[in-house]
């Protein structure tokens, strides 16, 4: 192919990293045909093997473009070159995938419709029109459908629809951009589409009747059923206070918010205030639900969010999704397909029983799903974009671990916003959201999950890393598990190495771990922590003071319960608390007070997700939460960003070196100003800040203490957008670096990347 005369040479190119069912052989093959190479491609179940000769100058110029202009969903992770002796070929050949069974190759996320396949999808004379499978080597499923690797057809459910001869035609054309899309298919020869009633699934309308069906009864105010890429959603009109009240009431979910989707960026400008940032992140390939300011006058039922001041909208990431909105217009409730607590619905049957007393009628498909993919969720802000929930559209591709680990590691993660992370090398491949492990379906998807990750990955775990909360689900997976080798973490020593770890530190920090929940070295739990840390191990500096929260995890959702703790440890401080008391049934808070006085189910707690629950108790935001978070979430949104004072909040010697924080004078502060008839919504911005200034305090003198000049936030409390944002400029003003999670969440879906990172460096000492 080469010019008569030129100088051939010969080499051989292997390619690791997201490059299958990203389009990478038919981007390899136009490239070297526009470069007048010959030679061949092909899968491999760890790589991309390229075989090429042509003349000198045509080969350098293939390889300077061959990065920049690979497929849009690729990620070249490395690219090696060696030479070989020339053969004399003709042309350029796709030759047939070659499975090795010691790969360890990413597999693409599903991902959004792309431009192209849109334009189709909405143009008449296309023979894709409103065709709701519409795919191409850019954009679609991915993950949810593939079995096995190296990515062709045959491993992946669309082997159930032979090709007709046009779709043939288009997967066997070099410059066309389905050549070797293995998810082609037409409404000749793809997956049917159908709507159904709960009530009688013989009444089965196909097509875009069903469609039709689909949109008159959410237009009536019903639930439906819709099978999307990874699972199941429930959908009802998200301006219907009536039908969002019978959705809430059907899936058990009294209070938590709901998920918008919307058909555009500028139908999401009308329910939320956009920047620039917040439209790209909508608009982009993953399809994330964001977390946006919800625009005054919104026409979006107040039972979507009750109580919060943010709105989480997404843009439809399947062609179905995108002509339901079309035809609808207007946004709509976009939920997962589940009872709470339990996993995303996959199958048609499987749907049909778990959804049938929710969903009025389901809108169908016969495109099997493989592995169930939850939507993920972004929270935009001043500081930044925070990672809450990653699942579809990010998982599975992998994340790096800062030191490669000599044995493959099962990191089993926490028991709460559940996932797992299979390590090998370098490589961490980090689960999809998992939910709650609270039910026997969640700990089968769990491991359903595991399963179909050692299977993708060829990684056969020799080490399993576990929390070391004993009662936990997840380390009871760990102990069962049949491998010898077992490394305990500390839940908060975890969350400090996760955001190490993404960034690639090794060296020693000084880590705030602010959440929840956290078994501690000392038996008690732990959740307001300052720890000096490498990923080896740790030391803590710093802690909140202890409390005992009578009920234990009851005073989760029974928030008097906290306050009940503080007055326990300082009786004084009791009349400020009454004001909360005071609503609280008498024979209730007489047993509390009965659990107190006895030491009966009262474990010691240092956490600053119940301080934030007390907090919001005292503010008479609630004295009973509906879902873990939500008092929290409350109390941020009635602070804002409106200015605010700092009150005192004492910090002791804890005589080991360390301090103990005691927040009580800055609890009665609070409780005091309110009775004078303080503005609640100045004393929540009050609140936050003293939180921030505290910690400031303590990291100041744990910086002068140990010359440590780097600072982690993590925790699911850094969620929480103001106090993430005050406290990295308190730290950034005294010229520390500071590290914030970015690509995990800051909660305990990070939990099982840090075990591993924590397990990899430790088995290397």
């Amino acid at each position: 192919m080469s010019a008569p005369g030129a100088a051939l040479r010969a080499v051989r190119l292997r390619v690791t990293g997201v490059v299958q069912g990203v389009g990478f052989r038919p981007f390899t093959h136009r490239l070297a045909l526009a470069h007048h190479l010959a030679g061949w491609v092909r899968n491999e179940s760890g790589a991309v093997e390229i075989g090429l000769e042509g003349a000198d100058g045509d080969l350098e110029a293939f390889l300077a473009a061959f990065r920049g202009q690979a497929p849009p969903l690729a990620r070249i992770e490395s690219l090696e070159q060696e030479p070989a002796e020339p053969a004399g070929l003709e042309g350029f050949t796709i030759l047939a995938s070659r499975e090795e069974p010691a790969g360890h190759l990413p597999v693409p996320p599903d991902v959004a419709m792309c431009p192209a396949c849109e334009l189709e999808l909405r143009d008449p004379a296309s023979r894709r029109y409103r065709y709701p499978f519409i795919t191409c080597t850019d954009c679609g499923p991915r993950f949810t459908v593939i079995d096995a690797l190296p990515y062709d057809r045959e491993r992946t459910t669309m082997r159930a629809f032979q090709q007709c001869p046009a779709c043939l035609a288009e997967y066997h054309a070099p410059g066309d951009r389905r050549h070797h899309s293995e998810t082609n298919s037409c409404p000749a020869c793809g997956p049917t589409l159908w709507f159904e009633p709960s009530s009688d699934r013989r009444d089965r309308t196909v097509g875009a009747a069903g469609l039709d069906r689909a949109v008159r009864l959410l237009e009536a105010g019903g639930i439906l059923a819709i099978r999307g890429f990874g699972g199941f959603h429930l959908a009802c009109d998200a301006t219907s206070r009536v039908a969002v009240r019978e959705l809430r009431r059907r899936k058990h979910r009294e209070a938590k918010p709901f998920a918008v989707m919307v058909g555009s960026v500028e139908a999401a400008a009308e329910l939320a205030e956009l920047t620039g940032g917040d439209a790209a992140l909508l608009a982009s390939r993953e399809r994330p639900i964001v977390l946006l300011p919800v625009r005054p006058g919104s026409p979006v039922a107040t039972e979507v969010a009750p109580g919060l001041a943010m709105l989480g909208l997404l843009l439809p990431a399947t062609p179905l999704h995108q002509l339901l909105l079309d035809d609808l217009r207007r946004p709509l409730v976009m939920t997962s397909g589940n009872l709470s607590e339990e996993p995303i619905a996959i199958g048609n049957d499987e749907a049909r029983t778990r959804l049938g007393g929710i969903a009025d009628a389901f809108l169908l498909h016969d495109r099997e799903i493989l592995s169930r993919a939850d939507d993920s969720v972004i929270r935009t802000g001043p500081g930044g974009t925070v990672m809450i929930r990653r699942a579809r559209g990010f998982a599975p591709v992998p994340l790096r671990l800062p030191v490669r680990s000599p044995a493959p590691i099962l990191a089993v993660g926490p028991h709460l916003k559940s996932t797992f992370t299979l390590a090998h090398g370098e490589a961490a491949f980090v689960s999809p959201h998992l939910g709650d492990l609270e039910s026997l379906e969640s700990l089968e998807h769990f491991r359903g999950m595991r399963e179909v990750y050692r299977r993708l990955f060829h990684v056969e775990p020799e080490v399993v890393a576990h929390d070391l909360h004993p009662g936990y689900l997840s380390t009871r997976i760990a102990m069962e598990a049949g491998i010898a080798r077992q490394v305990g973490v500390q839940h908060h020593h975890a969350h400090v190495a996760a955001v190490m770890a993404e960034h690639g530190v090794t060296t020693p920090v000084l880590g705030v771990a602010y959440d929840g929940t956290g078994y501690g070295d000392d038996g008690a739990v732990w959740g307001a922590e300052l720890l000096q840390a490498d990923l080896t191990g740790y030391r803590r500096l710093a802690h909140f003071r202890y409390i005992p929260l009578p009920g234990g995890d009851l005073a989760a959702r029974r928030l008097w319960r906290i306050l009940l703790g503080y007055a326990a440890i300082q009786p004084a401080a009791r009349p400020y608390f009454d004001i909360v008391f005071d609503r609280v049934d008498p024979a209730e808070l007489a047993i509390a007070e009965r659990q107190l006085a006895a030491g009966v189910n009262c474990p010691k707690a240092s956490s600053m997700g119940r301080l934030f629950d007390a907090a919001a108790a005292i503010l008479g935001l609630r004295e009973v939460a509906e879902y873990e978070g939500q008092a929290a979430m409350e109390l941020e949104a009635l602070a804002g960003f409106r200015p605010a004072a700092e009150y005192p909040v004492i910090i002791h010697e804890d005589g080991t070196g360390g301090w103990e924080i005691d927040p009580l004078p800055l609890l009665t502060r609070l409780a005091l100003r309110r009775l004078k008839g303080y503005d609640i919504a100045d004393l929540a911005a009050d609140f936050h800040a003293s939180i921030a200034w505290v910690t400031a305090e303590v990291l100041r003198r744990a910086v002068a203490a140990t010359g440590i000049r780097t600072v982690v936030l993590s925790g699911g409390t850094f969620q929480n957008a103001r106090l993430l944002l005050s406290l990295r400029r308190r730290m950034e003003e005294r010229g520390l670096r500071t590290l914030v999670p970015r690509q995990l969440p800051p909660g305990d879906g990070a939990i099982s990347y840090g075990q591993a990172a924590v397990a990899a460096a430790r088995l290397l000492h």
